[in-house]
């Protein structure tokens, strides 16, 4: 092959690679124009961070048109939806806001109030009481010199409002801080029952949820015991 043909040949080599490169342009170009134009459809962004349970107000979102396609099965498409709600965590800038990062409406009565209290991961119940379960609340109070304390029933039937997942806290312990797992439970308690429940998570050296068989809650419960001095469980160990 003389030079005049070998330069031939490299000329049609690269002729080949650029209509090669031309061919995956013009897809690349179709397939971005079927995507601005297919169905359109309307979704709320945030227009700077919201924090968590922060109420969404109108000038905190904005409506932008995306492909029906990019929109997300949980898309929130109807600013009424959101408008009054609470974000459940920290909301970026430009995110787009879903259904899945919205609190639950509350679904307390009249007679009613929310109040939140830690649950121990670990010795607690967290993980067999779901939303729309009953407990009792328990709370162990000590003197002191941490002798005679006293275990008391602070309310009974209540209701669970919502259950979060396992978070970490830091907490002193003596001298010392130590990591613990905690989960947030909600309750809905009647006001006088809240105050106790209030008080006892300040002060009392631990609350406790007690879970309840299904039914339990609408009977008649007053037979039960409500303290439990260090006495009684004297009379436990001699097995009297």
């Amino acid at each position: 092959m003389n030079p005049r043909q070998r330069r031939g040949a490299i000329l049609m080599m690269l002729a080949g690679i650029c209509a090669i490169a031309l061919f995956f342009i013009s897809i690349s170009w179709v397939g971005s124009v079927n995507a601005k134009v297919s169905p359109l459809v309307k979704t709320y962004q945030a227009k700077s961070e919201i924090p968590a349970y922060s109420v969404i107000e109108e000038d905190d979102i904005e409506a932008v048109e995306i492909p029906k396609r990019w929109a997300s099965t949980s898309a929130t498409t109807d600013i009424e939806s959101l408008i009054g709600e609470r974000v459940a965590f920290n909301v970026g800038e430009g995110t787009y806001l879903s259904d899945d990062m919205l609190l639950p409406r509350s679904s307390l009565n009249e007679d009613e109030r929310e109040i939140a209290l830690t649950v121990d991961a670990k010795t607690g119940i967290a993980g067999r009481v779901q939303t729309g379960d009953f407990v009792d609340v328990y709370a162990v109070f000590t003197n002191e010199d941490g002798n005679n304390g006293t275990s008391q029933v602070l309310v009974r039937n209540v209701r669970v409002v919502s259950v979060r997942g396992i978070e970490t806290e830091t907490a002193k312990s003596g001298d010392s801080f130590a990591e613990e797992q905690i989960v947030p439970v909600t309750l809905a308690l009647q006001p006088k029952a809240a105050l106790a429940v209030t008080y006892a998570d300040a002060f009392a050296a631990s609350v406790r949820l007690v879970g309840l068989p299904p039914g339990v809650s609408s009977k008649n419960r007053s037979g039960e015991p409500e303290l439990v001095r260090r006495g009684d469980l004297d009379e436990l160990e001699d097995g009297s």
